[in-house]
């Protein structure tokens, strides 16, 4: 799964370092634009770009169907789930789901943040800078936000509680920024709000939900479930 994390033996999880792209290599074992351990649900019609999975659930637990897939594939580690396009390989998905819970753990266990706290988990209005930012609450995010870095630039997003964003909010990428250089690793739910639209691979450790015509322009790897109404998710 691509994500340019730092693979275990690589480099330490406790380094203190601005987060530098050029130490990150990508994964080339799968490429999701959804993954989940519990199941995606819908509300017709998503629009998504990018392969999308669920492990260790039935496919069953899968409700996109065919038409929502712009482009990529549905894999389910069964027989059960939607057809013609869904695709059974249960070992590709035992191993991105090990990937998932591996970069979720390497972004959490980064120490020596650059900002701390900032603006009380409160950011709407602000421009963000590359480098690694930890909150011991949760993030709410009630107007636009700005990330403005270059192309190479990495920013980690340390979230104990959940992330909300507001309905009709923009995460605005400036200067070169990349969505798959930008990691929102949340202990809590994550809420996007509906018509918002989201930047970067949201690392969930419970639900990731999408409300009505919000757009993802990243990853939504969830260790519980990802609920989609009417969305458009594009994997970089």
């Amino acid at each position: 799964m691509p994500w340019p994390m730092p693979l275990p033996g690589n480099s330490p999880p406790t380094q203190s370092r601005l987060p530098d792209n050029r130490r990150y290599r990508w994964e080339k074992q799968v490429f999701f634009a959804i993954l989940t351990k519990t199941g995606i649900t819908d509300v017709f019609a998503s629009s998504i770009t990018g392969d999308i999975g669920a492990s260790p659930i039935t496919g069953a637990a899968i409700h996109v169907t065919c038409a929502e897939m712009v482009t990529g594939t549905i894999y389910t580690v069964n027989a059960a789930g939607p057809l013609p396009c869904r695709v059974t390989d249960p070992t590709l998905l035992t191993t991105a789901v090990a990937n998932m819970q591996t970069a979720y753990t390497n972004a959490a266990g980064r120490t020596n943040p650059n900002f701390t706290n900032l603006g009380a988990g409160h950011i709407g209005g602000l421009t963000l800078a590359p480098g690694l930012y930890k909150w011991t609450t949760g993030v709410s995010i009630s107007s636009n936000v700005t990330i403005s870095g270059s192309a190479t630039d990495v920013w980690i997003f340390q979230i104990a509680g959940k992330l909300t964003q507001a309905s009709a909010t923009k995460m605005i990428l400036a200067g070169g920024a990349l969505p798959q250089h930008i990691f929102w690793q949340t202990a809590g739910s994550v809420v996007i709000g509906t018509t918002a639209q989201a930047e970067g691979v949201i690392l969930g450790k419970t639900l990731i939900a999408l409300k009505t015509g919000a757009s993802a322009n990243g990853r939504l790897l969830a260790q519980t479930a990802v609920t989609l109404e009417q969305n458009a998710v594009t994997a970089p």
